[in-house]
């Protein structure tokens, strides 16, 4: 049987998607390490109208990040199908490696959003608040489910009761990317 098309977010009002979201839970991924704690995502609105993107994470207390670029799949659409490009590895930064960002579900005041991809291999819960309410992510799974995720791979993200405000000492050898890559 064929999955239905995924819905897609439509009028996103890029402005107030930017600023921080901390990753509640997500489908592990080989991008990111499976020891990673308080991992959020920043945006940031640049003046070509592309989006600065820094992601971060922490592992054995150091932060690991990456720097990207986000942009309109279709300048032309509504739809919230955004493309993602990085470079690996980000300590020589050489290849680019292009993903889909797709926002399937925002709530009104912009405080929650599950992002996704066509394929369906990726799934993000993310949210303003380190924290989110039970009920809250409970709908949140079971929109995710009704647009044809496999809920059950979706792996909490454990979050500090007071994340870290600052970057704080640095992964500068690029190590959580190569660990991730190796699946540590």
């Amino acid at each position: 049987m064929a999955k239905k098309e995924m819905e897609v977010v439509k009028g996103l009002d890029l402005q107030r998607y930017m600023g921080r979201w901390y990753e509640i839970a997500s489908f592990p991924s080989r991008f990111q390490p499976k020891s990673g704690v308080d991992t959020r995502a920043t945006y940031a609105l640049q003046e070509d109208g592309t989006v600065h993107v820094l992601n971060e994470t922490w592992t054995d207390g150091k932060r690991g990040f990456i720097e990207g670029t986000a942009y309109k799949a279709d300048p032309g659409s509504d739809e919230a199908k955004l493309k993602v490009k990085f470079y690996v590895p980000p300590f020589l930064p050489i290849i680019p490696v292009v993903g889909d960002y797709w926002v399937l579900h925002l709530d009104a005041d912009y405080q929650y959003a599950i992002v996704g991809q066509p394929s369906r291999k990726y799934l993000w819960i993310l949210s303003r608040q380190s924290h989110m309410d039970e009920e809250i992510y409970n709908q949140l799974v079971q929109t995710a489910q009704e647009e044809g995720y496999d809920v059950s791979k979706l792996h909490k993200t454990p979050q500090s009761d007071t994340p870290p405000e600052e970057e704080g000492p640095k992964d500068t050898k690029g190590i959580w990317w190569i660990k991730s890559i190796l699946g540590k």
